[in-house]
């Protein structure tokens, strides 16, 4: 919290006591009931949505471990993925089986090269 921030709550605070010392005791006693009343069957669970988002950067400034824990994983993942795809890319096989592939499709062999055992072998010896 800012000292500005700081500084308007303490003057909040201090304007409700002022106030409150005006009221009735009944009013006070009453505002007391509905008070813990309130506090009985309010949700102690933390609710998970945006809130931490305003204050992000102090927390990020504040924690520099917390901040590492967040970017670690992330880090891992996106050098993981990059891994695969250098591997990917890398792998010079898929290259290969395409190469074959096109020659097969556009070559003018007859029937017989298709089922001839040595026919593989053949294709290799060309291809280099």
């Amino acid at each position: 919290m800012s000292l500005r921030e700081s500084e308007i709550a303490k003057n909040i605070i201090r304007t409700l006591d002022d106030g409150a010392t005006r009221l009735d005791r009944g009013i006070v006693s009453r505002l007391a009931a509905a008070r813990d009343q309130a506090l009985a069957h309010h949700d102690a669970a933390p609710a998970w949505s945006m809130a931490w988002a305003g204050n992000a950067k102090s927390r990020w400034s504040e924690l520099p471990a917390s901040g590492l824990r967040r970017i670690l994983p992330v880090a891992i993942l996106i050098l993981g993925l990059m891994g695969i795809v250098f591997w990917q890319s890398g792998n010079g096989r898929s290259y290969e089986l395409a190469d074959i592939d096109a020659r097969l499709l556009t070559d003018d062999l007859p029937l017989d090269a298709y089922l001839d055992k040595g026919f593989d072998s053949w294709l290799k010896r060309q291809s280099r």
